[in-house]
């Protein structure tokens, strides 16, 4: 009997052990991936407190997946073992559903969640359906791949559903996990990027990342700085503080768009009367789809575009989670394995 390690919770809030679980082989329309690295995301934690709906207990978290095809269940058309792939958030998706019939794939009804409704990546091996599978570009490194199937798609992908084009500007609001890699892929799109942050030591990160601006909004009116470079196009909000989101959303200018991508519960404040006199928008957005994850690790590998990690063994899982959840990692915790 072949076993594998899995780093799990039993219950709300518990804390994460490394156990032994039988190698299961791939059902109909499965592949299993021998997991080599997987990134520690802070909505990780909304699986380990059991505060999202239908959580069933033991639970494997991680939804950052990177390593590559180990075997293949029946069914499975187009990967092959040995195929580098990555996971993200969807673990998957219905395809006949009335959200999958309109491309709104990362919608699906009937759809999964990585590391949420079934064991995700804190683990040697994880089952997926091979419609979650997005290919990992060659020159990308498994390290770098894992935190851009969920924090680099959630950049990428809301930045290029917006109306913004090359020379417009962009703010990116926060520079953690999600900014850091924003600021990259603003200025790699061709955006006049602005990153916002508290402090000025935040400047040199946000100007050695490529930012073009940088407002500390410590020392300045966000919204008002914004507007003396013209109004931003798009805000993307990656801030867990909703004042400071509320803040910047008067910073908008004609036709201009925030978006809200930090998974925070406080509610935020826009003026009706400044989004009718610009023609402006709020909303959130979802991340992204196995296709929109593939997209990303190719523009990535194309532009150069890297997540700023801190490596740890698999066995350090509940260690790695907690520097994550503290805020103490710059800016992804990564747990690999010897796979």
């Amino acid at each position: 009997m072949t076993t594998f390690r899995s780093a799990e919770v039993v219950s709300p809030r518990g804390p994460l052990n490394v156990v032994d679980r039988v190698l299961p082989e791939p059902g109909p329309g499965e592949v299993r991936v021998a997991v080599q690295a997987c990134g520690i995301c802070h909505s990780d934690s909304l699986f380990v407190e059991g505060a999202w709906p239908g959580v069933r207990f033991p639970v494997t978290p991680g939804h950052e997946i990177a390593g590559y095809i180990d075997a293949i269940g029946d069914g499975v058309k187009r990967w092959h073992p040995g195929d580098r792939v990555a996971i993200g958030w969807s673990g998957g998706y219905c395809g006949s559903c009335r959200s999958c019939r309109r491309g709104d794939f990362v919608l699906c009804e009937d759809g999964t969640i990585t590391g949420g409704t079934t064991p995700g990546g804190y683990a040697d091996y994880v089952l997926a359906h091979a419609s979650a599978l997005a290919r990992i570009p060659e020159g990308l490194s498994v390290v770098d791949a894992a935190p851009l199937a969920c924090a680099g798609v959630t950049m990428f992908n809301s930045l290029r559903r917006t109306g913004a084009g090359p020379g417009d500007l962009v703010a990116i609001l926060g520079i953690g996990g999600l900014g850091h890699l924003g600021i990259q892929f603003a200025v790699k799109m061709g955006f006049r990027t602005v990153a916002i942050a508290r402090g000025s030591e935040k400047g040199v990160l946000a100007r050695e990342l490529g930012a073009h601006h940088y407002i500390d909004s410590t020392a300045s009116d966000v919204a008002a700085e914004l507007q003396k470079l013209g109004g931003a196009r798009v805000i993307q909000a990656t801030a867990t503080n909703s004042d400071a989101v509320s803040a910047a959303a008067a910073g908008l200018g004609p036709n201009g768009e925030l978006i809200t991508l930090a998974a925070v519960v406080d509610p935020v404040h826009v003026s009706p009367a400044h989004l009718i006199s610009i023609s402006g928008t709020v909303h959130g957005h979802p991340g992204g789809a196995s296709p929109d994850v593939e997209d990303t690790l190719d523009f990535a590998a194309l532009q150069g575009i890297k997540p700023m990690v801190e490596v740890l063994p698999l066995e350090m899982a509940a260690e790695g989670y907690q520097r994550m959840m503290a805020n103490q990692a710059r800016f992804r915790v990564v747990l690999t394995t010897t796979n």
